[in-house]
């Protein structure tokens, strides 16, 4: 991990000696940068020294300008991993010992206390003397009760920070250089900046000590009782260590930035600019059919009310949920009502699909639907020899996790060097979204398709993979992996018609909440999704909110559901039956005031100005301090109440909910099926092999959900030809995924193309 930062700071270092500031950048808009940036990464030396001066110098230019802007976004997620990863390890040792002094701790108090009530009840005519009080207590034993007891209590006081303290070596080794970073502070940081000038000052020997008047309201409560020595002079290592854990703070919340760096910048700078919006700010309620501000405290109220209404009158019809004692009280979840039918059809398709090979059927589903049309070369390169029989057995090679050095040896007559030149001249991100959306589009035209759902309802959930490289994106997960292997997370969005229209790579660690919004965002395909569900993990009040402003309905499963907070919009309003639920209310002077902000955040997402994570992170981390991020926190109570009410008296809504989360659920399962090589690890840690890696999978997946449809269509006329009832209702509870009749493993292509 050290060696990795000290690599991406010395590269960051060589970009820089270039002299690329002097580049007029600023001319660029980022999707220019990103489009050169990508293309020069395709090229090798030898290509671009062909190109004439002047497309050379724009590209490595346009490759210099992103890279500086790449490597920094980089170390900060590298200095966020390493210190979470650090308080992570000081905090497990803390709890060990915790453990072990606790034991110790119980034997050492019976002890001390055995001797006080010696003491205690000594007669107070009779002198003590040592010796008469050692025949009564074993001197050592009390000395080493003693030892446990002040042990336990400076365990108690500053063991966790004694801790982290114990880790600063290692830290300062890459903070030196860390800390020399062009950070910038939005107001009111100043003495982050301060602190971080007095660090380079100290490392420079501009400064000899660490001044008493340095900024310290940072530093965690951790580190305060080691922040100043006996001599009542600052310590530097504790200080230096808090600095460090709040600039880890502060790039997530964006107090600190990197105006140089991609995502890490001021906010503001990932929105539409201000010249911008002002252009648009009148038509942008139209646009997103919200209100305009001077009718926020109007309609929202309306609204509220209206729900309210709706649900009271649902309420005594619906037995799911009783309040008693003023207190939510909800019976079991409903089971989704499957017809008795059902089993018996799905056991007949299972039983007619037939067995096929992973690269038949891959060839079976391009005949249909030319999605390997998609897969053009980027500029200069041709199509080689064996084009299309490689070309399939390099995304098979990556849907499996066979890698091409494995495949080169199940397919006959193909090498490594053909499939490395598809890989990397054809295989790319813009090509695997345009083939992927390609399928669900025709999947969706298909008519058994229809009867699973209209494709306006979607949900998203990360299935996890351990993996054995070092990677920005791995993360601890011991609910499955244990407390020592990672893993990542492969994010889908899933359709109510199973296909897979967005795919990302993610970490395990943050909340899966702040990667709803780029797949329902970028959705290039066919399906215009308008409700859109997650469990508890992709659920927050500001993904309530963003999801209402930009159109679309979320409803979440929420886990202890009686448990949830409820808000009202009136504190003076009587709610009837849901008053005692009410308890709290919700701010619409804090949202009437920051609407516009909140409706330029909906537009710049909707515009796709940044990555939607990147910005949900940075309104989630910077609540509660930030009156626009109260401002979305508060309209997204207002709009949970809203949904958690109709969730209690809709019975439905509920159905509804649990039937497509269920879908993405079993839908797992194929990914597991197919991606068995390596045992179903990842063996490399970059980005982009494993983005590729996961959007072939996702491509595999809907080819195989689409040549299941075809055939359990057959099936069904089949039967249906035969005097079989069959009804539309039960096809719909039938999956589309079946997956044992697919081999993705063997020898390829046993029969010449």
């Amino acid at each position: 991990m050290i060696a990795g930062r000290y690599t991406y700071l010395e590269r960051y270092k060589t970009v820089t000696a270039t002299g690329i500031d002097h580049f007029a950048g600023q001319m660029l808009t980022p999707a220019f940068l990103d489009y050169w940036f990508k293309l020069a990464k395709r090229y090798s030396a030898t290509d671009i020294k062909r190109f004439a001066d002047h497309k050379r110098y724009t590209l490595m230019a346009c490759f210099l300008l992103e890279t500086r802007q790449v490597l920094l976004d980089h170390l900060v997620k590298m200095h966020d991993q390493y210190l979470t990863d650090l308080c992570r390890k000081a905090k497990n040792r803390y709890e060990q010992k915790h453990r072990e002094l606790r034991q110790r701790q119980k034997k050492a108090v019976d002890i001390v206390l055995e001797a006080n009530h010696y003491l205690l009840d000594w007669p107070p005519e009779q002198p003590l003397l040592k010796a008469e009080f050692w025949q009564l207590v074993d001197e050592d034993e009390f000395r080493s009760s003693l030892e446990n007891l002040q042990a336990f209590k400076r365990l108690e006081e500053r063991g966790y920070g004694d801790l982290l303290l114990a880790r600063y070596p290692s830290l300062r080794k890459y903070f030196a250089q860390f800390i020399h970073l062009p950070f910038a502070a939005e107001h009111g940081n100043d003495d982050l900046i301060e602190a971080i000038g007095l660090v380079r000052q100290l490392d420079s020997g501009n400064l000899k000590k660490l001044p008493q008047t340095a900024p310290a309201a940072f530093v965690p409560q951790e580190l305060r009782r080691a922040l100043k020595n006996q001599a009542g002079t600052l310590n530097r290592n504790a200080w230096e260590a808090g600095l460090a854990l709040a600039i880890k703070d502060a790039l997530r919340s964006g107090d600190l930035y990197l105006p140089q760096s991609k995502h890490h910048v001021s906010f503001w700078n990932l929105m539409l600019s201000e010249t911008r919006w002002q252009q648009i700010r009148i038509s942008s309620f139209e646009e997103l059919q919200q209100p305009p501000q001077h009718e926020v405290k109007t309609v929202l109220p309306q609204r509220f009310h209206e729900a309210i209404a709706q649900a009271k009158e649902k309420f005594p019809f619906d037995n799911f949920a009783e309040i008693v004692d003023g207190k939510l009280k909800l019976r079991r979840y409903d089971k989704v009502a499957v017809p008795d039918a059902v089993a018996n059809l799905q056991k007949v398709i299972d039983a007619c699909l037939p067995s096929i090979r992973i690269e038949q059927l891959l060839l079976e589903v391009d005949q249909r639907t030319h999605f390997t049309h998609h897969f053009t070369p980027i500029q200069g390169e041709s199509k080689p020899a064996h084009f299309y029989r490689t070309l399939m057995a390099t995304l098979i090679s990556q849907a499996t996790n066979l890698g091409v050095v494995s495949m080169s040896a199940s397919v006959k007559g193909t090498s490594i060097n053909m499939l490395r030149r598809i890989l990397h001249y054809f295989i790319r991100e813009e090509t695997l979204t345009a083939a992927n959306t390609e399928l669900v589009n025709r999947h969706h035209a298909l008519p058994l398709s229809a009867v699973h759902g209209s494709g306006t309802l979607s949900s998203s959930d990360a299935q996890r993979f351990g993996i054995r490289a070092s990677s920005l994106l791995t993360s601890y997960y011991p609910r499955y992996y244990g407390y020592y292997e990672k893993a990542i997370g492969i994010y889908t969005h899933v359709s109510d018609q199973y296909s897979v229209f967005s795919t990302k790579v993610i970490s395990c660690s943050p909340r899966e909440a702040l990667y709803v919004l780029d797949g329902l965002l970028e959705n290039n395909t066919i399906l215009r999704i308008r409700e859109h569900t997650t469990d508890t993990h992709g659920y927050t009040e500001i993904i309530f909110a963003l999801c209402h402003l930009l159109g679309f309905y979320f409803m979440p499963r929420i886990r202890d559901l009686k448990d949830q907070q409820l808000y009202k919009v009136d504190r003076n309003h009587d709610y009837g039956v849901f008053t005692p639920l009410l308890t709290k209310t919700a701010d619409l002077n804090i949202i009437e005031e920051q609407w516009e902000e909140m409706i330029r955040v909906a537009l710049s997402l909707k515009q796709r100005t940044a990555p939607a994570n990147v910005i949900v992170q940075r309104l989630t981390n910077s609540f509660p301090a930030d009156r626009l991020s109260k401002a979305f926190t508060n309209l997204g109570r207002i709009l949970k109440t809203q949904y958690i009410l109709r969730y209690l008296t809709e019975p439905s809504l509920r159905q509804t909910v649990q039937r497509q989360l269920n879908k993405g659920e079993y839908r797992h399962k194929l990914p597991r099926r197919v991606f068995f090589a390596d045992q179903g690890e990842f063996t490399t840690g970059d980005y982009e092999e494993i983005m590729n890696k996961a959007s072939c999978l996702s491509l595999v997946s809907n080819a195989i959900l689409y040549w299941n449809t075809i055939k359990i269509n057959e099936i069904v006329e089949s039967l249906r030809a035969q005097g079989e009832m069959i009804e539309d209702e039960t096809l719909s509870h039938i999956s589309l995924l079946p997956f044992r009749h697919v081999v993705p493993n063997g020898t390829y292509f046993i029969d010449d193309l």
